[in-house]
């Protein structure tokens, strides 16, 4: 059974609701996949896979439209992801079930993607919507780059950690705006895999300590950690090579969004040691 818990609430509720109909899609799928493993399940796997296209397709018009009405910066990239989905989805109809192993196969492999992929979108994406100022309003600002106090925990060592992850940001973001094509790439590059493996040995730090002190929130904090991870894994580089300035002046926006919203309302909810 796959929980739709509180750490998978953005906010909104026509979205919450909608993500919760999808849990409960997998949940079917999963439960089908538990109670019929060997026998013939055609039409019940043929169903939920129907019920799986036209309910996202729903479910994404909603949350597209809304980032739209409010001018979301993110919403060229959750374009992107749903179209994987629907495409992935939509792969799953095409597959010859008739025999029983595939029947299992495939649904073994549809539960297998759902779950991955709600889980890392929702954490990874759908909780930054209506969290990230419009793009106007943050090219606005003097240096968003900046660490305030604003962003701190009370805890020194995340505190210090985080500072060092906005310090990061703040140098890929001066380097794209004074971006030199002759040698801009490399530096970027070299930048993204520090903050790469900077973040990686930040979260492991602030995992370890949550587990220290037994706070109940370290699932939900590693799943979301392991959602930002995959996106740092998976930047596009061919898209940066192509289109420098434009890719990574979107990327850095997610990328400070993400880490500004995460300290502000995750973080910030881990008790001290006292």
């Amino acid at each position: 059974m796959f929980q739709f818990t509180d750490d998978c609430m953005i906010g909104i509720e026509q979205i919450d609701d909608e993500h919760r109909a999808l849990f409960n899609l997998l949940n079917k799928a999963g439960a089908l996949l538990a109670n019929d493993f060997g026998s013939d399940c055609y039409e019940e796997l043929k169903e939920i896979i129907g019920e799986l296209d036209s309910y996202a397709e729903q479910h994404f018009a909603h949350e597209e439209a809304y980032m739209l009405e409010i001018r979301d910066p993110e919403l060229i990239r959750q374009r992107a992801q749903h179209s994987y989905f629907r495409e992935k989805i939509r792969d799953f109809e095409f597959v010859n079930i008739d025999a029983d192993e595939e029947q299992q196969r495939v649904l073994t492999e549809l539960v297998n993607f759902l779950a991955r992929w709600l889980y890392r979108h929702i954490l990874g994406s759908d909780i930054m919507i209506g969290k990230m100022p419009p793009l106007e309003e943050w090219m606005l600002r003097e240096n968003p780059c900046e660490f305030t106090d604003d962003y701190l925990v009370g805890i020194e060592l995340i505190d210090n950690e985080h500072r060092e992850l906005f310090r990061i940001v703040d140098k890929a973001n001066r380097l794209v705006k004074s971006y030199d094509e002759a040698s801009g790439y490399d530096k970027i590059i070299d930048i993204l895999n520090q903050l790469k493996d900077y973040t990686k040995e930040h979260f492991a730090d602030e995992e370890e300590y949550m587990e220290s002190i037994g706070y109940d929130g370290l699932e939900a904090q590693k799943r979301a950690h392991d959602a930002f991870i995959e996106k740092l894994e998976n930047i596009n580089l061919d898209e940066i090579d192509e289109n420098p300035q434009e890719s990574l002046e979107e990327l850095l926006e997610f990328l400070l969004g993400w880490l500004v919203n995460h300290i502000l309302y995750t973080d910030k909810k881990i008790p001290l040691n006292e």
